[in-house]
């Protein structure tokens, strides 16, 4: 069984006109008319840009009214990194449920990039890739949630309530973190090299030399954009003047006007992203309102302290029985009782995903029904116990045999499911054969007895090209194919093809 790495994670490719941006600018030739052209054949997309170009985050002497002028004007890098950043911000936003708010994340996303070039204007550092660098840096979490939500929830449960570094625990449940998953996605999409090498580098004090400065910047940004979506705000406008103000001599003021700038201008930035900022105020104003309400309450510094120590002591005992709760109804959810494999329901909700990933990024996807030849005379020669124990032997074969990026689920009974995505139908083929012979030569010893079993296989794909695939026709039609194995004699692999 293949360790499961970045390089062979499910990552996804780059929206449409991402892509035929990106495939311009690697030219190294490309004009203004052309990067153009290609924006402007999205209308919502051009007024967005032009929106950001006229807007005082820029301050433009003049109006722009043309992509081509904002080229000219901004310069190809800048107006090529807006234009991937609505259309990455765009297609990376999936629904809002209870693991995960995707609306918090690209909040928080857009308040990082504008705290990232308001800064860097402050330090009067020049990079073009600064803010799109800033947007993206945690993109790496975006992707480990969209490909594995169920083990992404797990890191997010156990982040809460230890509140220990989210990247030891994202090395611990999947071998890598979102630094890297980051730099993987931007580097496979084709953008610049100095952007995914600061994506990888980000949370880390290790990163080359020449990268120290916007690494820095990326991690400051960051603090800022903290102070509004996190805890402990005053403590990090302390930390950003300790940190800032003794290398670059900037004030303790510039850095009180800088953070309530970034409240300012964020607000008018995420109207532009189309997200809505809820009551995002200047931090100066959040003082006074905090102030201001300490004074109506008049409690002593002595009852509030004990009333926080309090609170977070039952708030760390309740969030470490809700995880242990959580990780509990996780696996009766999700898992099979007897093997330990996805159970139908869990398959279900994969295929709906899978399915509709597949069709919208023009992959292959194939998917394998097998269930065991004659397995009714098993359980009523050697007994129930016994065929549980075949069950939980061949969920240990197939597992080792699979790929990290393959998911397999019992089906019900007998019969098992696995999803392999990007697999063309010959790859299915071949895996569906070897597993054939692999149940054919096992052995197993149960009560004494030597037992060998065969299973019948059927196989689909959805091929790259099919545009308008769904669940119910690849299982119906690896069903079918399933059930002519069995008719034709058993321990074989059966197709049926799909029509596009």
């Amino acid at each position: 069984m293949s360790v499961l790495t970045v390089k062979n994670f499910n990552l996804p490719t780059p929206p449409a006109i991402a892509l035929r941006i990106l495939e311009v600018i690697k030219k190294g030739d490309a004009s203004f008319i052309e990067l153009a052209r290609i924006i402007e054949v999205d209308p919502a997309l051009t007024a967005k840009i032009l929106k950001v170009a006229n807007s005082s985050f820029y301050s433009m002497p003049n109006s722009v009214h043309t992509i081509e002028k904002a080229l000219s004007v901004l310069g190809i890098n800048i107006t090529k990194n807006i234009a991937l950043s609505f259309a990455i911000a765009k297609d990376m936003r999936g629904s809002d449920d209870t693991r995960f708010d995707f609306t918090y994340f690209w909040k928080r996303a857009v308040t990082t990039a504008v705290g990232a070039e308001l800064l860097a204007s402050l330090l009067h550092y020049k990079n073009d890739e600064l803010f799109v660098s800033a947007l993206l840096q945690d993109i790496g979490v975006l992707v480990m949630y969209l490909s594995r939500p169920e083990e992404y929830s797990q890191v997010l449960d156990e982040k809460r309530v230890s509140g220990t570094s989210i990247l030891g625990i994202e090395q611990k449940v999947f071998g890598f973190d979102h630094q890297e998953a980051g730099a993987e996605l931007l580097a496979r999409w084709g953008l610049s090299e100095t952007l995914s090498t600061l994506i990888r580098y980000h949370h880390r004090s290790d990163c080359p030399e020449e990268m120290r400065t916007p690494v820095n910047l990326l991690h400051w940004s960051a603090m800022l954009a903290s102070i509004y979506y996190g805890l402990q705000s005053v403590e990090k406008v302390q930390r950003l003047k300790a940190e800032i103000c003794p290398i670059f001599r900037i004030s303790a003021e510039e850095i009180d006007t800088l953070v309530d700038s970034v409240a300012k201008k964020s607000l008018e930035l995420l109207s532009f992203f189309e997200i809505d900022p809820g009551e995002m105020k200047p931090f100066s104003l959040l003082l006074q309102d905090a102030n201001e309400e300490l004074q109506r309450i008049n409690l002593s510094y002595e009852h509030l302290v004990m009333q926080a120590k309090q609170a977070r002591a039952k708030a760390e005992e309740l969030a470490a029985e809700l995880l242990e709760a959580n990780n509990k109804l996780r696996v009766l959810a999700f898992r099979d009782g007897l093997t330990g494999l996805y159970n139908f329901r869990y398959f279900q909700e994969l295929m709906e995903r899978e399915t509709s990933r597949a069709t919208r990024y023009h992959l292959p996807l194939s998917l394998m029904f097998f269930d065991i030849d004659h397995f009714k005379e098993v359980n009523d020669t050697y007994g129930h116990p016994a065929g549980d124990e075949v069950l939980r032997c061949l969920a240990k074969l197939v597992t080792t045999t699979m790929r990290t990026s393959d998911i397999i689920a019992r089906y019900g009974g007998e019969e098992f499911a696995v999803i392999l995505p990007m697999t063309d139908m010959a790859g299915c083929r071949v895996f569906a054969e070897r597993l054939r012979r692999l149940v054919e030569d096992m052995k197993m010893v149960i009560g004494g007895i030597l037992l060998r079993i065969t299973i019948s296989l059927g196989v689909t794909t959805c091929e790259s090209g099919m545009v308008s695939m769904n669940k119910s026709q690849m299982i119906k039609a690896v069903d079918e194919a399933m059930y002519l194995a069995k008719k034709k004699g058993r321990n074989r692999v059966e197709v049926r093809e799909l029509q596009p």
